[in-house]
Parts: structure tokens; C-alpha cells; sequence
């Protein structure tokens, strides 16, 4: 999928609207993994989405539905896993400012919606924005997850720990002792 794709002019939108079905796989994690190295995906995704686009007025209506796989790492035992996602989405854009970097004072209806600057309306970042809403604060491969010991880095899901008793030699080991 070539990113020009994802670049919708307005003046493309007609009154039925405008749908559009992609697939997005491996090219397409590759390069945003690229352009941001703090995501971290374990391997590619593979989403379908849809999009439906409506004009009303200057507004734009983005209705949209993404559903698939996403390879992320257990947050515990950071382990590979596949991670089924669906949901849909409704944003309205709003025309913004063609100038960028000018600082304005945003009211409370301003968080609300969301904008687009010039005559395209860049489905790319809409689609970014909502994978990343998909995504877990931490992911796990299992609700029972056991993560890793801390001190050998053992699988605990795999096999047991090995690693001695827990020395005292902690200055907070004697805090142990006090009785409330």
C-alpha cells in the first residue's frame, strides 16, 4: 500500500460520500517503526479497514471500522504474541489553519474534534492515531502471564526460577522486622 493512498483530497468528496477498503501489512508497520523507534511492534500486523468519508459543509465526517492482528510483546515476559484487534471510529474534521506552528488558545468545544489543514485530509495519521488507541498500556500474552525474574531473567511461564533466597543485605531489609 503506497502512502499517497491514504491522502484524500477534499475536493474528491462527493455528496453519497466516499468508502475505501485497504490492507495494511508489513511495508506499512516497517515504515512507521522507521519514522518512530519508540513503537514497538514484535513483528508486522496485518489490519483490514474501511473508511467512510462524508462532507457536510467544510466538515468532514470519518467513519471508519480497522480489524486484525497486531504482533506485540508481552510487557511481563516479552514474549511475541498476536493480538486481535476491531473497533470503529467516528471523528469529524474540521478546516484548520493552513499556517502550522502558530500558537492559539484552544476552547472547550476545540477538543472535540479533530482538523485538517489545506485541501487533503491525511487518512494515514487518522489510522496511526487509531491503532495506537487499540493497543493496551501493557500488553500481556495471558492474563496469568508470570513475567520474568527479575534477577536471572528466567521465563517463570517456561520454568522455575533458580536464583538463591533473597539476600538481606538491603538497607530496607530491616523494615521487615517492625511491627505496626
Amino acid at each position: 500500500m503506497h502512502p499517497e493512498s491514504l491522502h484524500i483530497s477534499v475536493a474528491r468528496l462527493r455528496e453519497e460520500g466516499l468508502d475505501l477498503h485497504l490492507k495494511v501489512g508489513e511495508e506499512w508497520f516497517a515504515r512507521w517503526q522507521e519514522e518512530d523507534p519508540d513503537l514497538e511492534f514484535s513483528g508486522p500486523g496485518d489490519l483490514a479497514v474501511h473508511f467512510h468519508l462524508e462532507r457536510h459543509g467544510h466538515d468532514i465526517l470519518v467513519r471508519g471500522h480497522l480489524e486484525g492482528i497486531l504482533k506485540l510483546s508481552c510487557s511481563r515476559c516479552l514474549v511475541p504474541f498476536s493480538y486481535p484487534v476491531e473497533a470503529d471510529f467516528d471523528l469529524l474534521l474540521a478546516p484548520g489553519p493552513d499556517r502550522l506552528g502558530e500558537e492559539e488558545e484552544l476552547d472547550r468545544a476545540d477538543l472535540d474534534r479533530d482538523f485538517y489543514t489545506g485541501e487533503t485530509v491525511n487518512l494515514e495519521s487518522i489510522l496511526r492515531e487509531q491503532v495506537l488507541l487499540t493497543i493496551p498500556l501493557k500488553p500481556l500474552c495471558s492474563e496469568t502471564c508470570k513475567g520474568i525474574c527479575p534477577r536471572c531473567g528466567a521465563d517463570l511461564n517456561r520454568e522455575l526460577c533458580q536464583c538463591p533466597a533473597e539476600d538481606s543485605d538491603s538497607p530496607l531489609a530491616k523494615l521487615k522486622n517492625i511491627k505496626l
